[in-house]
């Protein structure tokens, strides 16, 4: 899928947004891409997701991982998409805060030698993904990737693991006391799972 497909995506789910916003980061930003009015069309997620998924075709994925909450919805469609292509083992699980750490709930396992892959909505700074990489470090996971939809850091964020962006997408990032848009008294909105969420 070529980055122009995935941003129409985006524009005609109306998930692009301009204004200000406060990310997930506590940075500041111009436009931010709500996931969510994406993933809630069933052919827009899995869309997505395929393309996602095809250059883990036959890599003997066991796991697909997502943050939550924008990596739920992602890692069922990812290895649904595995699955459809071959692969009959894959499993998608889900890593939550308690405690403000990430950590696995509900039953979830991740064990030792299994060949992961990691996915989210969207990468600013690569925190919520990095911390359920790290996670799975921890039980002796091989974290093959982090694919996400859109990667907004370009390439540049630090996440444990090679960065696969369907869509790389420059915005404006601005700290707190630096932010134009604070300065010009702009309203913030903090959309998201965390009232917060980049």
């Amino acid at each position: 899928m070529k980055p122009q497909e995935v941003q129409r995506i985006f524009e005609k789910a109306q998930a692009l947004l301009e204004g200000h916003f406060v990310l997930s980061s506590g940075n500041h930003s111009n436009r931010y891409l709500q996931c969510a009015l994406v993933t809630q069309f069933p052919a827009f997620a899995a869309q997505l997701a395929e393309a996602l998924a095809q250059p883990f075709v036959g890599q003997n994925v066991d796991v697909v991982l997502g943050p939550a909450v924008g990596g739920i919805v992602i890692a069922q469609e990812v290895a649904q998409a595995l699955y459809r292509a071959g692969n009959q083992k894959v499993r998608a699980v889900f890593c939550e805060r308690v405690e403000g750490k990430m950590a696995l709930r509900r039953g979830f396992t991740l064990n030792t030698g299994e060949r992961m892959l990691a996915v989210e909505d969207v990468v600013t700074t690569g925190g919520s993904v990095r911390e359920a990489v790290e996670l799975a470090k921890q039980h002796g996971v091989e974290v093959l990737a982090v694919g996400c939809f859109v990667d907004r850091s370009q390439g540049k964020a630090a996440v444990g693991a090679p960065l696969h962006g369907l869509l790389q997408m420059e915005a404006a990032i601005y700290a707190p006391g630096e932010c134009p848009l604070c300065q010009q008294n702009l309203p913030a909105v903090k959309p998201g799972s965390r009232g917060l969420r980049s």
